[in-house]
């Protein structure tokens, strides 16, 4: 039956948005920061384009300098306004623009390392009913756990989420003194792509900011408080998140074979 249905998949356009904001407070123009010969966006960029199942990208910026780097390469980007709350409210505003049955957010700072790891969101998504999915990984090293910027996923035995935090969930009561509150399998951290239907996106957009999501600065929280169901799937596969310049130096070593430290394209 399974492999039927890998062999008809359902006629879905998929369009990934690529949310890419000048302003960072710890690593302003990022998008534009070179890594290797590219710049970090045209990496992203290139990774969604190698995935199966995806019908068109855009990289949704607030800064011409962004929008005219992705032309330049020969990749399409919208300027969308400054004052968007999220990523996903970004996505939204490229969708008004953009036909597409659903939407994939991939953050213009997170590199898959393979074509799957899209296409571990997009294909389970497409053959089912859901209104928004997203993707977890199994937590091996006790410091993820403990990170705040690794965020945590609980789901119920239907891969639904119950909840997403900064905080280590779920927490071990009962562990004994001196052991770690780290056990493999139990405890997930969650990737931050989501996938969305074109009406439920829309709708996500016109949801005001929750209380959770305020306190926590998760953008799922929002859905979650409104009652939408968010699906989780497992995936393997790896991916590069580049919040700093020591992250970038951190990606060049591994994507370029250690080329020469980060410099920023628009200096």
């Amino acid at each position: 039956m399974g492999d039927a249905v890998r062999q008809s998949p359902p006629r879905t356009a998929v369009a990934v948005v690529i949310p890419a904001r000048y302003g960072s407070s710890r690593f302003p123009g990022k998008p534009l920061a070179r890594l290797g010969d590219k710049p970090l966006v045209q990496h992203v960029y290139e990774r969604a384009r190698a995935a199966r199942g995806v019908s068109r990208i855009v990289v949704a910026t607030d800064d011409a300098r962004i929008r005219d780097c992705v032309r330049g390469f020969g990749g399409e980007a919208i300027l969308t306004g400054g004052d968007l709350r999220t990523g996903s409210d970004r996505v939204a505003a490229v969708a008004r623009e953009v036909p597409a049955d659903a939407y994939v957010n991939l953050q213009g700072d997170e590199i898959p390392l393979a074509p799957g790891l899209l296409e571990d969101l997009i294909h389970p998504f497409t053959h089912s009913d859901a209104e928004v999915g997203t993707l977890k990984q199994v937590i091996t090293d006790e410091r993820e756990l403990q990170d705040p910027n690794v965020v945590k996923v609980v789901t119920d035995r239907n891969g639904v989420a119950l909840y997403f935090s900064r905080s280590p969930i779920p927490y071990l009561r009962d562990r004994t003194a001196g052991s770690g509150g780290l056990v493999t399998g139990l405890h997930w951290k969650h990737l931050g792509l989501y996938i969305y239907r074109k009406a439920t996106l829309a709708r996500f957009a016109e949801l005001p900011s929750g209380t959770l999501e305020v306190t926590e600065q998760l953008e799922q929280l929002r859905l979650l408080e409104a009652g939408v169901r968010i699906r989780v799937w497992e995936t393997k596969q790896g991916s590069l998140r580049v919040d700093t310049p020591a992250d970038l130096e951190r990606a060049a070593y591994l994507l370029t074979g250690g080329k020469p430290a980060w410099r920023n394209s628009s200096l």
